[in-house]
Formats: structure tokens, sequence, C-alpha cells
């Protein structure tokens, strides 16, 4: 048998008191951007922030395969390559796990360690140097040039901001060699505390007489790196050519930086 339920019984739960819990909304979940990869010749926009614009041109074939071939075995057997001594925040002292050498009427400091001067041009690199402002419509001054000699050869996240290079540098960078991967990732937000966790990233594979021009704003909001690889690996010359300037100094003779 059933019993009916008064209506006013029925229904009392609809006028019944309700409570609310509030909840802090989570914070949106963050996804790691997936990582580009620039191969083809061409002028890219890769960001564009309060900072300005920065921009890349890559030129594969930049030097023909024979031309490039002959280039790469003179520069290998006949540049003054040495290891170079750095310097960590900490002071303590390591080698470069590369080799290198520096052209120019002016020193360059990076890492706290100073290259001298050199202005006995290596003729190959002098008719680089004419051919790389040509194509890039910039003068360059000085040149770094890095022999990573096999795959454990590296060099790890930095900019190019030296004081001396002045605001927005341009870097015109000209590989030999076996091919190698150049990374970059963009700064992190001033939030994000230097956590590199959530930046874009981009990968470009450089091949035997690739160009590559850094312009605009890519010292101060990329890095770049050319990370250690754990296969076999081939010597790599890369020649970076840059505008360096007198450094100001302070009135005790020291360096501003």
């Amino acid at each position: 048998m059933t019993q009916d339920v008064p209506s006013s019984a029925a229904g009392s739960w609809k006028n019944a008191p309700r409570s609310f819990e509030f909840h802090q909304p989570a914070d949106p979940i963050r996804e790691i951007p997936v990582e580009k990869v620039i191969e083809n010749a061409g002028d890219y926009e890769i960001s564009q922030g309060p900072s300005g614009v920065s921009r890349l041109r890559l030129i594969p074939g930049f030097l023909q395969q024979e031309e490039a071939d002959w280039m790469f075995s003179k520069l290998l057997a006949e540049l003054p390559w040495s290891q170079k001594t750095n310097f960590r925040m900490m002071g303590d002292a390591y080698d470069e796990p590369r080799l290198t050498c520096w052209y120019g009427d002016l020193p360059y400091t990076y890492s706290r360690s100073a290259m001298q001067p050199n202005t006995q041009w290596h003729p190959v690199l002098s008719t680089l140097r004419l051919a790389v402002e040509q194509k890039s419509g910039h003068k360059f001054n000085s040149l770094l040039c890095n022999l990573y000699r096999d795959g454990k050869d590296s060099i790890g996240w930095h900019s190019d901001n030296e004081p001396s290079l002045g605001p927005e540098p341009i870097i015109a960078s000209l590989s030999l060699g076996d091919t190698r991967v150049f990374s970059l990732r963009k700064q992190p937000l001033p939030e994000d505390k230097g956590d590199y966790t959530y930046v874009e990233r981009i990968r470009i594979p450089l091949t035997h007489g690739t160009l590559l021009l850094m312009e605009g704003c890519m010292q101060v909001d990329w890095q770049h790196q050319v990370a250690k690889e754990y296969h076999d690996r081939g010597p790599r010359i890369n020649l970076t050519f840059r505008t360096i300037y007198p450094e100001p100094e302070r009135p005790s003779g020291r360096f501003v930086r």
C-alpha cells in the first residue's frame, strides 16, 4: 500500500535554506610550447615585444659545396686554434669544450676572459667577410671563430650581449663542416623568475655553407646554444662576424660592465 505525501512536505526541500562554499579558481593549466624547426631559406620575425622585434635570416647554400669544402679544410688546418679558459660566477676556472680564435682591432671579453686584438686576418677570412657584408648589407670589424671538434664539443645557453657589441647587435654566423643543431629559447617572463619550462623554443640544423643572421632584439629576448650530441659528429667550424666598439672606462681604468 502506498501513502500519499502531503504536498507541503514534498515541496519543503525546495524552500530549505541553502549554503554555498566558494572555491578559488585553479590556475590555468600551462602547456609547454611545441619546439619549432626552421630549415628553409627566408626571413623570420620570431618575436615582437616591449624590447622590439627579433629577426632571423637563414641562407642555406650561401657557399657552394666545392667552395665550402676547400675553405673548411684550409681554415681547419691553418687558423691558430686554442682552448680558452673561462671563469664561472663563483670564480671557478674551466676549459671551454671547443677551440677558438679571434680576429679584430679590439679585444673581446666574455665569461670574464679576454681575447686579445688580432689584425692578421687569414686571406680566406677576409674574402668571407666581404661576401657576408655584401649579402647582409652590414659591415663587420671582428670575427670569433669556433671549432667543434666532434659531437662532445658544445657551447651552452647564452646571449651575445656584451657591452662592446652595443645595443641590438647584428651577428652573422657562417657554418662549415658537419651539421649541428643551433637551438634558441625565449627569455622567460618576469613572473616566471628564471624558469624556462614554458618558453618558446626553436631549433635550426645548420648545414655546410649555411649563413644565419641574428638581428633586432635577438640578444635581448632570446638565448642560443649548440648542445652536446651523443652520436658521431665530424668537425664543424662556426665563423661569427660581429661589430665591436671600444668599451668606456671608469676613472680607475676598469671597464664598465
